[in-house]
């Protein structure tokens, strides 16, 4: 701690004198969440001093419940330390109190909660210390003892030291299973902690993983095994102040992850992020408002927690019968859904703007509104008449997904068998319509034969919506290599799909990592101008790590870490599809132009 004779003069020429380091390096700002005494937010020492030691800017956050001012804070937070104190209140995990419980403070029970779910929504980094890391867990859906002493088995060792807090008590062993935990502590198979709590965790939350256990099996540490949060059962804080490196390294690793969280959000403030395939209209019967938390993974609220800047909604079509009748269905089904799409405009005038071309979504940026663009799903809406193209294009729908699930009068699917070989000849027609009104054709879902038809008979380069590459999970629906590179000299790009079918075999383990590698791949084989995001959101896209558009900003994070810059990050989220789609749309343009002129 450093500190100063009692003259103002000389303090005020040390402050003014002081020039901090330019805005990327300066230290990432932690917060830390207060206990509550007698009426007084406060915290111990310890805390402000292991995060300054890490390299932290701490920031005590003083106890409340008012969710604006919250809010607020949390906004301009990097990272989020949750720190120790009393018991929880067992009503928050549906149970009634047991007589060994000790007293709860409701008050701050609501106040961490509000902030843990705050801080979670928007994908900030963070640890929890003691009673932070039992809340956590409380938090993400996981039980905790009320008291360890009357209904844990085995009796458990004496956990609430008479030591000073900086003294250690007894061991903990960390699990031999790969974890961030013990890489950090540099594969240490054991470690000495000390220990103030009679409250513990009963069974880790859905996701995280048990990474350190004490002799008697309490639950000593937890972790995410995708997101920077991680929680430990004693208080490595008032080691940490007082020397011990193993301690210090748990608030580097926070602090380093916080740092590039802060990083992440400076690429999300400066570069357009687009979300190039959502179906968030299909899970909504009838009219819906985008402007609210409804149940979607794709709203305007989600975005802004995520700070996403645009999504392209599609008009989804199962396929059906081939009938006019049925075709005629699917033409006036896609029409109504881009036109609730729309309405979404009018409903958030304030936050939203309908964008029908590149220049639109840069515009609405600048603006600080979120930029939804219009597509559809398969290209049977189209019926057996290219009209609608240009109906679909007036509406602003910038890109048509040739074909879903099943052959249509356009082309074959990726699933089923061979009818037309590839494309129809009225699906020639519809690639040669679509190049002329400046729509976007999208071979998702479409077979290989398909694929490599339309990359001929297209006049503009060809784009996969949500898709990603077949050498790393074996399904029809991703790209061989082949593909991939013939895409790429034509000048398209592959928007790399979050639908865990399609990024890892075993599906129910899919996860952000699994999208990391599939981004990789597809980089280092075409090129980062190449490649982008479409996440399938609202039509089952989802991994462990990145299941909304609010933890979009979770893929940012991971690709800085993997050696990716601004430039880098600017392509890939949104840059590259959005030049393809000034192509298409400039030679529409073009192309009516010389159509006047003759």
């Amino acid at each position: 701690m450093n500190l100063h004779h009692p003259d103002l003069k000389a303090l005020y020429q040390e402050v003014d004198h002081y020039i901090p380091p330019k805005e990327s390096m300066q230290p990432p700002r932690i917060g830390i969440s207060a206990n509550r005494k007698e009426g007084l937010s406060c915290i111990a020492d310890t805390y402000v001093q292991a995060v300054l030691k890490a390299g932290g800017a701490p920031s005590l956050i003083p106890v409340m419940t008012d969710i604006e001012a919250l809010t607020a804070i949390v906004n301009s937070l990097d990272g989020l330390i949750m720190s120790g104190g009393g018991d929880i209140n067992p009503l928050y995990m549906q149970e009634e109190p047991i007589p060994a419980l000790q007293d709860v403070d409701s008050y701050r029970d609501e106040y961490d909660l509000i902030l843990l779910r705050l801080a979670a929504n928007r994908q900030l980094p963070i640890m929890g210390i003691c009673r932070g890391h039992q809340l956590l867990n409380v938090a993400f859906g996981g039980s905790v003892y009320q008291d360890i002493h009357t209904q844990h088995t085995p009796k458990p060792l004496k956990h609430s030291q008479t030591l000073p807090r900086e003294q250690v008590s007894h061991s903990v062993t960390l699990n031999e299973s790969p974890s961030k935990l013990r890489t950090l502590l540099d594969g240490a198979p054991t470690l000495l902690v000390n220990s103030f709590h009679h409250q513990a965790i009963r069974e880790p939350a859905p996701e995280f993983i048990a990474t350190a256990t004490a002799p008697d099996g309490i639950n000593e540490a937890m972790e995410h095994p995708e997101k920077a949060i991680f929680g430990v059962q004693w208080h490595p804080e008032a080691m940490a102040a007082n020397g011990d490196e193993q301690m210090l390294k748990l608030f580097r690793h926070h602090i380093e992850a916080s740092r590039l969280f802060r990083e992440a959000k400076e690429v999300h403030r400066h570069c357009v992020t687009l979300d190039s395939h959502t179906d968030t209209p299909m899970i909504f019967p009838g009219e819906f408002n985008l402007g609210k938390k409804e149940g979607g993974k794709v709203n305007l609220p989600l975005m802004e927690e995520g700070r996403i800047d645009a999504a392209i909604m599609v008009a989804y079509i199962p396929q059906g019968p081939r009938d006019d009748a049925s075709l005629r269905k699917a033409t006036d089904f896609a029409l109504n859904r881009l036109q609730e799409i729309q309405r979404q405009a009018e409903l958030n005038p304030d936050r939203m703007g309908i964008a029908r071309c590149p220049q639109n979504v840069y515009s609405l940026k600048a603006l600080g509104k979120k930029a939804i663009l219009l597509g559809v799903e398969n290209g049977y809406a189209i019926g057996k008449d290219l009209a609608n193209i240009d109906r679909f294009r007036r509406m602003g729908v910038t890109y048509i997904t040739l074909c879903h699930n099943g052959n249509n009068d356009i082309c074959d699917s990726a699933r089923g068998e061979a009818e037309w070989h590839g494309l129809s000849p009225f699906g020639k027609e519809v690639v040669r319509k679509m190049n002329e009104s400046g729509i976007l054709v999208d071979i998702s879902h479409a077979a290989e034969s398909t694929f490599y038809d339309a990359l001929e008979a297209s006049t503009c380069p060809i784009i996969a919506s949500h898709s990603s590459a077949r050498a790393l999970c074996n399904h029809p629906r991703n790209l061989t290599d082949e593909q991939l590179k013939a895409l790429a000299a034509q000048g398209g790009v592959v928007q790399v799909c979050l639908y865990k079918g399609f990024i890892n075999e075993e599906a129910e383990k899919a996860s952000l990592s699994d999208a990391v590698r599939h981004i990789n791949h597809i980089v280092d084989l075409i090129g980062i101008e190449h490649v982008g995001i479409g996440s399938d959101f609202d039509g089952d896209g989802e991994l462990i790590g990145c299941r909304a558009s609010n933890e979009l900003i979770n893929i940012t994070v991971r690709l800085l870490k993997e050696g990716y810059d601004e430039d880098d990050l600017s392509k890939l989220w949104g840059e590259n599809l959005l030049r393809v789609m000034g192509r298409a749309q400039e030679y529409s343009y073009k192309f009516l132009l010389t159509r006047e002129k003759t």
